[in-house]
């Protein structure tokens, strides 16, 4: 079959041959349509996991993907062949990803059937982003009216987050280019900020001179960071999800989080599926890009959305 491999960490990624998997006990091997791109898989190649888990070579990238059940393994109960699914690949050995034609995953791993009325390509682009989001969302506590900053609004995980925050009744204000104002707007932001213009720091204390509630930051690094948590109420929140927080100094001022991690699975997917099944939520996909193309978007920035593979 074919799949995007890296031999080593830090090598090329490449498309090779590798074995069709097959599922051993209480496991499934999934034929892959479409797999969801994110930064943490370059991340991955690089060995941002080397010694947290151990790895098979050549290793297989991608952690979201979504398909249907080709196979079952002995005592699978959950699955049947031809079910449509969505989920996480990446179990312990590391290696064995969604970039590929096939793959096998234990039947209690972050695999979830996919509501009839969401397409494929949609799915996939769910597990990692979205899920993120809906964590992050459920973190904060969000009650209506309150006011929500979300810097890196336009990428996978800002998308989401940006319909999830209104939906939970927030006053979204996103950071946004001009020329993305109106896509932010469709999601659900009642004000953008574009920081090509201005500091989002001092746009927002002259919109907002009596502070916000919750400060989302998917992108600064800890020196950007830092100014824009002055924005924030005592007793408000601020989440980073690139582990830019200086936490002791947040508490020291009375904000909640800091640096965040989603440990989001199959529950959490279930019901965000169920959001986009209903449409309540949209799944913006910035491009689809052949699977042999891989390498050239791994790593891409400034993505309005997410990117997925068709395989």
């Amino acid at each position: 079959m074919r799949a995007i491999v890296v031999r080593k960490f830090g090598e090329p990624v490449e498309l090779a041959e590798m074995p069709v998997p097959e599922p051993g006990a209480q496991a499934v091997k999934v034929q892959l349509d479409a797999a969801g791109v994110n930064p943490f898989d370059l991340k991955m190649a690089n060995g941002i996991l080397e010694g947290r888990m151990p790895h098979d070579f050549p290793a297989i990238l991608g952690v979201d993907g979504a398909g249907s059940i080709a196979s079952v393994g002995p005592g699978v109960t959950k699955f049947t062949i031809g079910d449509r699914v969505v989920g996480k690949f990446l179990v312990p050995p590391a290696g064995h990803g969604s970039f590929a034609e096939y793959s096998v995953l234990p039947e209690d791993a972050t695999l979830v059937p996919i509501p009839e009325p969401v397409t494929t390509m949609a799915a996939a682009a769910l597990p990692t982003a979205g899920v993120t989001a809906q964590d992050l969302v459920d973190a904060a506590q969000i009650r209506p009216g309150q006011k929500v900053l979300i810097v890196g609004a336009t990428g996978g995980v800002g998308s989401f987050l940006v319909q999830l925050a209104n939906i939970a009744g927030a006053h979204v204000i996103a950071t946004a280019r001009g020329d993305t104002a109106d896509q932010m707007t469709r999601l659900g932001a009642a004000e953008t900020v574009d920081y090509t213009r201005a500091s989002v720091a001092d746009s927002v204390r002259s919109t907002e001179p009596d502070g916000i509630d919750v400060l989302f930051d998917l992108v600064s690094p800890p020196e950007a960071l830092a100014p824009l948590t002055e924005l924030v109420r005592a007793g408000g929140a601020v989440y980073t999800t690139v582990f830019a927080a200086d936490e002791a100094a947040l508490r020291e001022r009375g904000l909640r989080g800091g640096n965040f991690e989603s440990k989001g699975r199959a529950p959490e997917l279930t019901r965000l599926l169920a959001r986009v099944a209903a449409g309540d939520v949209v799944v913006p996909i910035d491009a689809t890009v052949p699977l042999e193309e891989a390498s050239t978007v791994l790593g891409a920035t400034g993505a309005r959305g997410k990117t997925v593979l068709t395989i």
